[in-house]
């Protein structure tokens, strides 16, 4: 059943349809109060492998969501099908209040959307991509020539417009690209990976501007391998294998349970150390971090205390260890390490 939208620019509201916990069109409850975007039981499988597995999820209005998981952990298969690009193969999805599955066009006419690869045209100039793309989303002429300035402006590119786009470093680039992906005010942004091998000035500099748009009320779900950049989410959620093993805020995310106690050692070979460590009683988990090792350790098993000896004892001159808070990269490494609930594919 269709689900009708409410489009006002950038202050889009959404009626989604009746039924199953959805607010009603005559719901005394405002418009955007519903999510922006839902999912239940989404999934969708290639020849028998299970790319994305039922996965339920929900994004407000104004909303920035972090997505992150290891590569091939169905991020990507996911945006695809939240732009209508792909059908579900069970599940259901809807953005903006339309049904991916049954109404992909008319998702894609409320959504911008970033690739990870640059999208825009480098034999084309600034002024002649914006064009191009206004025309594709269909912004009328009286629009488009304060929805170009806006672009312009927002990318850093006054004075440059006729400059062609190959020529431009990666964070122009990359501003100009979501410059384009908003010419039509669309109430929904996604966005994979779109910082990518965008120096971290630049990057820092494209956040600043994705929360300028969610405070106008659009609603943002943003792929990242950056564990720095999900900082700046309001909430994050991690996908491994194709499902959804951790939802929150980043300081939610921090303080989850990661099994034991976080501690940090300085020692030497690291390599070695990282090898003598892996299945040593009570170690949960070790990792590299910097010129140090971060070390769970499960209660019952080595203390604290006890690490610079037994790590003496494998040849590997090592300091004291310290207990530390947890980091989202932490978090991050812990959780794709875990086995998932039972139906979890291997």
């Amino acid at each position: 059943m269709a689900c009708p939208a409410v489009s006002t620019g950038l202050d889009t509201g959404i009626v989604p349809c009746q039924g199953e916990g959805m607010i009603s069109a005559d719901s005394t409850v405002p418009v955007h109060d519903a999510p922006v975007i839902l999912t239940r039981g989404l999934t969708k499988t290639f020849q028998g492998f299970m790319a994305v597995d039922h996965l339920d999820l929900s994004l407000d209005r104004g909303e920035v969501v972090g997505f992150i998981g290891p590569n091939g952990a169905g991020k990507s298969t996911t945006i695809r099908m939240l732009c209508g690009l792909l059908k579900p193969s069970e599940g259901e999805a809807f953005v903006a209040g339309f049904n991916v599955g049954q109404e992909p066009e008319k998702v894609r006419e409320h959504i911008g959307y970033m690739s990870q690869k640059f999208s825009l045209y480098g034999d084309l100039t600034v002024r002649e991509n914006l064009v191009f793309f206004g025309g594709i989303y269909r912004v009328s002429r009286r629009d488009m020539g304060e929805r170009m300035a806006f672009a312009i402006s927002m990318a850093g590119l006054q004075g440059r417009e006729n400059t062609l786009v190959q020529t431009l470093a990666g964070g122009w680039k990359q501003r100009l690209a979501l410059g384009c992906a908003i010419l039509h005010r669309p109430p929904v942004l996604f966005l994979d990976e779109p910082t990518s091998g965008v120096e971290p000035e630049a990057r820092r500099s494209f956040w600043d501007l994705i929360h300028e748009l969610a405070a106008e009320g659009v609603t943002i779900l943003v792929s990242t391998h950056y564990m720095d950049e999900a900082e700046y989410c309001n909430r994050i959620a991690l996908i491994d294998r194709g499902k959804l093993v951790a939802l929150g805020s980043p300081t939610e995310l921090r303080g989850h349970q990661l099994g034991g106690d976080l501690l940090e050692i300085g020692c030497t070979p690291l390599g070695a150390a990282l090898k003598a460590l892996a299945g040593a009683p009570g170690v949960i988990e070790a990792a590299i971090f910097g010129d140090k090792l971060h070390v769970v350790l499960a209660k019952g098993g080595l203390a604290a205390a006890d690490l610079p000896d037994f790590l003496a004892g494998k040849g590997i001159k090592a300091g004291p260890a310290s207990q530390v808070t947890p980091s989202l990269e932490d978090v991050f490494v812990r959780l794709v390490s875990m086995p998932h609930e039972e139906g979890d594919r291997t």
